[in-house]
């Protein structure tokens, strides 16, 4: 079993969520004159491919460290449904793919490949990202779904300025990876996925290593 790598490399050339910092890497120390190579990172704990804990839009919801690492490594499903510009992925798309292939168990975690990672450099793909609508997040949300992963930078519509998705997940304890790339490399509706975030104190999210086997 040969593992994908899910992740988006993160850089300063990498694009950001508007309104967040450019990554940035600064020299610290160097091997001629410390005798070592370190580097101090300043960047969003939301850069790249990234977790969503609930607190990030929940007062009371649980921080990043507070995640289970039971969640962190399951069996996942595999929707793969192609969308253009401000699409949203509706509560007809999941239930035709279970329709067509299982139905999705309670607790699980799905995935959404929309193909949108590949528009990555164009100046859009923070404004018209596809995303869930709000119907297909409560259908989600009534499975007592464990993680809901996109291969854009959000899981509301880019034209959603209220964020009403994340909203209704976070509300519902769902952890939410955002900005997955590769998902074309995955050959199966069913997988095992990996992601895993720092342990961050308090924090409402963190970037991750993701990976697909």
């Amino acid at each position: 079993m040969k593992p994908i790598d899910l992740t988006l490399t993160i850089s300063e050339k990498l694009p950001t969520f508007p309104g967040s910092p450019t990554p940035r890497f600064i020299s610290w120390e160097k091997i001629a004159t410390d005798g070592y190579n370190l580097e101090l990172l300043f960047l969003s704990s939301h850069t790249g491919t990234h977790m969503d804990a609930p607190y990030h839009f929940l007062e009371k919801g649980r921080t990043i460290d507070q995640i289970s690492v039971n969640r962190l490594i399951r069996k996942a499903i595999l929707i793969t449904t192609k969308k253009a510009a401000n699409q949203p992925i509706s509560k007809k798309d999941i239930t035709a793919f279970e329709s067509k292939n299982q139905k999705i168990p309670n607790d699980a975690t799905v995935v959404f490949n929309t193909g949108w990672s590949k528009n990555i450099g164009k100046k859009h793909y923070f404004e018209k990202n596809p995303g869930l609508s709000v119907d297909a997040a409560k259908y989600l949300a009534s499975k007592k779904i464990n993680l809901v992963g996109i291969d854009s930078p959000s899981i509301d519509l880019g034209t959603n300025s209220k964020f009403s998705v994340h909203h209704v997940l976070a509300k519902n304890n769902i952890l939410i990876v955002e900005n997955l790339t590769n998902l074309e490399k995955i050959k199966s509706n069913s997988f095992i996925f990996a992601a895993f975030p720092l342990k961050l104190k308090n924090a409402t999210g963190s970037p991750i290593r993701a990976i697909a086997i």
